[in-house]
This record gives C-alpha cells, structure tokens and sequence, in this order.
C-alpha cells in the first residue's frame, strides 16, 4: 500500500511537470484508426465499446485497445495490451513492449475511456502519440481535444456523442 502511494505520488509529478508544457496540436485529417484506453477496474464491456464503435462505420481492425487494472488476480487471464501500476517504471517509461507499442503507436484518435483520474491512466493518456484524444469531462481538461459529459457505464451515448461531434468536426 505504501509502495504504490509512492509510485503514484512520483507519477503525479512527472505529470504535473509534463502537463505544464504540453499543448495539444489541432489536426483536420480523418480519423480511421483508433486507440482506446480503457480502465478495466470500472469498466469490463470492452466488446460492447467496440461493437458500438464498428456499428457506426470503423473497421474492427483499425481498433486496438490497452487495458489498465489495479490489481490482477492470481487466476485471472487477461488478454493482450494491459497493464498495472507495476509496469510503470520510476521515471516513467512502460516496461512491457506491448504497452510501449501502443503509447507510440500515431492514432487517429485515441479514447480515454476512464471518468476516474488515476495517475497511470493520466500518463498514458498524455505520453500517447495520437493526433487526436477524445475523453470524459471528468479528468483533466487539458488532457484530451474533446471531452464529453457523461459517465463511463453508459456507453452508448458516449460513442453517439462523440459520432455526432465528430461529424460536426468533418473527422469522419
């Protein structure tokens, strides 16, 4: 308990003094590929996500996903792409490669997919290289290019949302 007390107040402040110079840039291109960054603590219906995302024209395999859990358990099997709080090193930097993969991976849009802030979800959210980052209103407002006010169980009107405003936008 102490440890990760540690590791999240150290992570607090890598953000604080990355988020001070950070400026997200405005891109006009259209989003084909997408990265969603879901907190799996909360929220479990990732199919459900996705589903919802390819009913509204992407293509499934444009669609990655990275999961975060605080805690996995001994007998549980996760799938590919997750991570924990242990797979964040002191200075920052993930140690497995599939999460590294997709932090640098150039996504048309990435969605945060978590309405709690926590400090690794945060910091993958802001070491992404995606041109666009979508999210709830709830975390960090500097953080993400468009934010939507709802909340994370209701999935389907944050993907209806976020369709609608993106038409809007001209991204799709």
């Amino acid at each position: 308990m102490f440890l990760k007390f540690i590791k999240d107040f150290s992570l607090k402040k890598i953000i604080r003094k990355n988020l001070a110079s950070y400026k997200p840039v405005a891109n006009q291109d259209v989003i084909s590929t997408i990265g969603i960054l879901i907190d799996e603590t909360y929220f479990s219906d990732k199919d459900a996500l996705i589903n919802d995302l390819i009913a509204n024209g992407f293509r499934a395999e444009n669609i990655q996903t990275l999961s975060f859990k605080d805690r996995i358990k001994k007998k549980e099997v996760m799938d590919c792409c997750h991570f924990t709080r242990k797979d964040i090193a002191p200075d920052g930097s993930f140690a497995k490669e599939d999460v590294a993969a997709f932090i640098n991976s150039p996504f048309d849009m990435l969605i945060s997919y978590y309405d709690v802030e926590k400090a690794p979800l945060v910091w993958a959210t802001l070491q992404s290289k995606a041109k666009f980052k979508a999210g709830f209103a709830t975390v960090g407002k500097r953080l993400n290019h468009f934010t939507i006010n709802t909340v994370a169980e209701k999935h389907e009107e944050f993907i209806s949302e976020l369709i609608k405003y993106l038409g809007i936008l001209n991204k799709i």
